[in-house]
């Protein structure tokens, strides 16, 4: 009869050797997963690298599945939205296999899709590439309502409601120098509007509206250089002023070598006390009120919107800006063109019609008036030597 002692001693040596033995094919396999890790992760950028995403899988991939990784979101927190899209079925063992592969920590928040029949390492390497983003481009010269348009053709995701309070009451923004200078005046509803800079900007698709606010306002605080400041302190006009000077200038503009000119207009009226009478103004209430915009308006269309905006009917700058105007509309209206000029017309071939005199402005209207209504502009100097 064997001895208790001797049977514990063969316990001891069976355990030992076990435990061995699990450490052995442990280190193993996992020495040979490590050794495959470098192949199988080239493998993995070979059939999804390469596109803007870096997955080259989008919500038109057939199958796809959208994941949407929250800011700060730890790994488990993801493994959870992975497992209620029935991605994986063990959270545990994704986050062992995160550590392991050397992914934790390195999954980028934002909007991703990924295919059911990936394995786990490959939901991992997805994760870990550029969210998926969409390019908007907003030129020169956008309302608000316009950029809100252009986001949501582009796909960008957002609550309306959300972002339109945001541009309402930009208190949130206070850490920008600019913000503290938005002047609340009566009429005002966008105190935002101007200074979503027009430029070309990447959206997460489901990105928050702060984000999507902070992402232009970041664009406006690097295009307002110091020197704007300095020159607008210099002509005793606020960058508020300055923004909404150049929104009139970027709409009444087409070609940008005419913007000074067109600002020296503009601040001659200023001096003089004159209504600045700006179609811009009035296209704008137009288009806030759903109605269309033209580029002749009658005596009674320009006095139908009573506005602080119309500037037919009150002096001055409008309450704010119109439009996001461009870097070459502020120039204008920071650096106007000294010059006689207080009255000026469109030509109908994308120049104006300079006047000194109400006259003049008179008589030129009156010509290019004509001219458009039967379809014709001024000939050119090219056209006059022909």
């Amino acid at each position: 009869m064997v001895s208790k002692k001797i049977i514990r001693t063969l316990s001891v040596i069976v355990i030992i050797f076990l435990l061995i033995s699990m450490a052995a094919a442990g280190f193993y396999f996992g020495f040979n997963y490590v050794l495959s890790q470098n192949a199988r992760f080239e493998r993995l950028s070979e059939v999804f690298g390469g596109a803007q995403n870096g997955t080259g899988i989008d919500k038109d991939t057939p199958g796809a599945v959208e994941i949407v990784i929250p800011r700060a979101a730890d790994t488990k927190r993801i493994a959870e939205l992975l497992e209620d899209k029935g991605l994986i079925k063990n959270i545990f063992m994704f986050t062992v296999l995160s550590k392991f592969n050397g992914f934790d920590g390195s999954y980028m928040a934002g909007t991703h899709f990924v295919l059911r029949d990936m394995g786990y390492d490959e939901i991992m390497y997805v994760l870990c590439q550029n969210p998926q983003a969409v390019r908007v481009t907003f030129p020169e010269g956008l309302s608000y309502r316009e950029i809100k348009t252009r986001m949501r053709e582009a796909g960008v995701r957002f609550d309306e409601a959300v972002i339109d309070s945001l541009v309402r009451n930009p208190q949130l923004f206070l850490d920008y120098v600019f913000i503290s200078g938005i002047e609340m005046r009566d009429g005002r509803d966008w105190l935002l509007q101007g200074y979503l800079f027009p430029d070309t900007y990447e959206f997460d698709i489901n990105t928050d509206e702060e984000t999507i606010i902070r992402t232009f306002l970041n664009n406006t605080e690097r295009k307002l250089v110091d020197e704007y400041y300095e020159r607008a302190e210099h002509i005793g006009m606020s960058m508020d002023e300055v923004l909404t000077m150049a929104s009139l200038i970027q709409i009444e503009c087409e070609k940008v070598e005419e913007m000074r000119t067109v600002s020296g207009v503009f601040y001659n009226r200023l001096e003089a006390d004159m209504a600045f009478g700006a179609d811009p103004t009035i296209n704008y209430l137009r288009k806030e009120a759903g109605m269309d915009v033209k580029l002749w308006l009658s005596t009674e269309e320009i006095y139908e919107l009573d506005s602080p905006y119309n500037t037919y009917l009150y002096k001055g700058l409008p309450p704010g800006p119109i439009c996001s105007p461009g870097e070459f509309a502020i120039r204008a209206a920071l650096w106007p063109e000294t010059h006689p000029y207080k009255y000026f017309v469109a030509r109908g071939d994308g120049y104006h019609a300079f006047a000194e005199r109400l006259d003049q402005h008179e008589r030129n209207i009156a010509k290019y008036r004509e001219l458009a209504e039967a379809g014709e502009t001024e000939p050119t100097q090219d056209d006059r030597e022909e």
